[in-house]
């Protein structure tokens, strides 16, 4: 049985258009202005919903420059400690409410994605519609389960994750009596390649734990969103950049207006297509088949004569007999004079 919830207005799993969610992320490099023209490029290009984040440097880690806060495992951010990167990347609290109402105003559903309880609180009293858990909070179960009690879907990335701790994550929801779950495919790599991305994951995410599932995606171009589509996701998450010239934190693995744009309608189209099993053939379908093959008359033929593989042939258009008959036919004598180009019936048949 197909899993569906709400997000605002929006139906999300079953038969329902795939859920599209812009994250703004970092790409607003600390200018308001620039966040809201994001917002409203992002509802140019169609999509569903934005996606904060709310955090600041001091809820996500400590100021500290030991060995582990260093980032240093071939990521775009190597070289800075974890502390320097989040003071760059977070989206000030205060501009929240506000940008919210504006995606409201442009007809967005927005939400975000908590990194500890005094966010959760926080976007509380925004009362946004629902909650991410990002790849790398999965395993914070006390979170998730605070997450999970205020009774919204919770959209749980699985980049970090394996099965147990995905496990673990739904538990926690559901220990809360929160069944409204999505669990995202995600490769935590900035860009992510290709070869990691294993988009086959997202219909077993689907069916090994009975949820709707998508894709949170961190590749390059538009190709891997519309291919997860393709195989099922419900869910597709992407991030937005106006250029990725302007550069930041996330700008090399995020879109740019005109590809969000493309990819939304690329998706929309590719649901059209998938459809549904359908061995019936509509009105279009049956026009097409004229152009089908049958049995018609290549020689002039005189009554009497016998029918041959010379004097009739299956070919293009279908106003003939069906071509299965063929072997019936031969040997059989014409009951009048046939033209070259008639189809063959069985009323001029002996």
């Amino acid at each position: 049985m197909d899993r569906i919830f709400n997000i605002g207005d929006r139906k999300i799993g079953g038969n329902n258009k795939t859920f599209i969610i812009t994250e703004l992320s970092a790409n607003h490099l600390h200018n308001y202005d620039k966040a809201v023209k994001l917002i409203k490029e992002a509802a140019k290009a169609g999509v569903d919903a934005i996606k904060l984040q709310t955090y600041t440097a001091d809820t996500i880690t400590i100021n500290c420059d030991n060995e582990y806060f260093q980032i240093n495992k071939g990521t775009l951010w190597d070289g800075r400690t974890l502390y320097d990167l989040y003071k760059e990347a977070y989206t000030p609290w205060e501009w929240q409410p506000k940008l919210k109402k504006i995606a409201e105003e442009e007809g967005l559903i927005c939400f975000s994605s908590p990194f500890d309880k005094t966010s959760v609180d926080f976007l509380e009293s925004m009362d946004v519609p629902a909650y991410k858990v990002a790849s790398f909070e999965i395993t914070d179960i006390p979170l998730i389960e605070y997450i999970a009690s205020k009774g919204k879907p919770v959209i749980i990335s699985t980049g970090v994750a394996g099965l147990c701790d995905i496990d673990e994550a739904i538990k926690a929801c559901k220990k809360e009596d929160n069944d409204q779950i999505a669990l995202l495919k995600c490769t935590s790599s900035y860009p992510a390649p290709y070869e990691d991305i294993n988009l086959k994951t997202i219909p077993n995410l689907a069916e090994t734990f009975n949820v709707i599932s998508g894709l949170s995606d961190h590749s390059l171009g538009i190709e891997v969103p519309i291919a997860a589509v393709a195989l099922g996701a419900k869910i597709v998450e992407k991030h937005l950049t106006l250029s990725r010239a302007d550069g930041g934190p996330d700008a090399a693995f995020s879109l740019e207006p005109k590809e969000l744009k493309d990819m939304v309608l690329a998706i929309r189209n590719t649901e059209k297509a998938i459809g549904q099993v359908d061995y019936s053939l509509n009105e279009r379908t049956l026009k097409n088949r004229e152009f089908s093959r049958s049995l018609f008359v290549v020689k002039d033929i005189k009554k009497g004569e016998v029918l041959t593989q010379d004097n009739i042939k299956s070919i293009r258009p279908s106003y003939g007999l069906r071509p299965k008959y063929f072997n019936c036919v031969l040997g059989k004598k014409a009951k009048l004079d046939i033209k070259k180009g008639t189809p063959l019936s069985w009323q001029l048949i002996e």
